[in-house]
């Protein structure tokens, strides 16, 4: 994974991302999508399910196609400067692309079959909105819980955009099965958060910065009712990184940092990660992510 050193002019782009969890024999899991190659955001790297937020998913008919109205949405989200409509189109696109990666459908009554038969009628070419109103779908927007919101720095570390990310956690749905669509995803896996950063230390797979740091978060809790319990009990924390040089080696500092202007911590794990020999990791080492 290349370093970005450039800083980046263009706007700030509004993106939902969704931390897929399953409880299994092993404890905690959770849901990686490989990108594409050839993808301009992160190609090649394993990333939580997610993508831009579209004018669209605004245009929703919310009272119809949600089970939450958008006042509530607004509420949770915890961002007052949005309005009510703006904050459920967040969580209409996190849904939206949730679907469109992995096929689970979070929607009342969804189960396998249908979640096939929603997946048949986009490749036809019909627009999200227009699915849910042919099968009279009702998206289960309380399914996600905001979990941290990620906004890229100017100077970016391993992309040349620059996002205002809200990362929503939720538990699988039941009866169905997460896979990547072979498009903008190649590959996917279930892994316990642990075991995808020890993936990450060992070349077996690419992460970037927000995904070891959410990963390593992750891998204090030992079930999706512990994500979730912590998730609902707070707003979402503003995680806005902050890259400098030291000694010739780039580092991104976090909320807590001394070098941070944010004083109080945002996540549990180190304050600060290391480039060194094309890897993220704490000055201390790989084990002090799990700190």
């Amino acid at each position: 994974m290349e370093l970005n050193h450039e800083p980046v002019s263009g706007p700030v782009r509004a993106a939902a991302t969704v931390v897929m969890l399953r409880d299994a024999p092993g404890g905690l899991e959770v849901f990686l999508i490989k990108r594409h190659g050839l993808s301009d955001v992160l190609g090649g790297a394993y990333v939580f399910p997610g993508g831009k937020v579209d004018r669209q998913d605004a245009l929703l008919d919310m009272a119809a196609h949600l089970d939450q109205p958008p006042q509530r949405l607004h509420a949770v989200l915890g961002e007052p400067e949005l309005d009510p409509v703006a904050a459920a189109g967040i969580y209409v696109a996190a849904l939206r692309e949730a679907f469109e990666e992995t096929g689970l459908l979070y929607a009342d009554g969804a189960h396998a079959a249908l979640a096939t038969q929603a997946t048949a009628l986009l490749r036809e070419g019909r627009a999200f909105d227009e699915m849910l109103a042919l099968m009279q779908l009702r998206l289960n927007a309380s399914a996600l819980t905001p979990w941290t919101r990620w906004i890229t720095p100017r100077v970016p570390s391993v992309m040349n955009k620059r996002f205002d990310t809200r990362f929503f956690v939720a538990a699988v749905p039941a009866g169905q099965q997460a896979t990547h669509d072979n498009h903008e995803a190649t590959d996917s896996v279930w892994l316990q958060p642990r075991a995808a950063l020890e993936q990450y230390r060992d070349r077996a797979i690419e992460l970037a910065p927000p995904q070891i740091m959410s990963l390593a978060h992750l891998s204090h809790h030992r079930s999706v009712a512990s994500v979730l319990e912590q998730a609902r009990s707070r707003l979402p924390p503003v995680i806005q990184p902050e890259p400098f040089e030291l000694d010739g080696v780039r580092v991104i500092s976090y909320p807590g940092d001394e070098r941070h202007p944010v004083a109080t911590r945002a996540m549990p794990g180190p304050t600060r990660l290391h480039y060194r020999d094309r890897r993220f990791e704490p000055a201390a080492g790989f084990e002090a992510l799990f700190d």
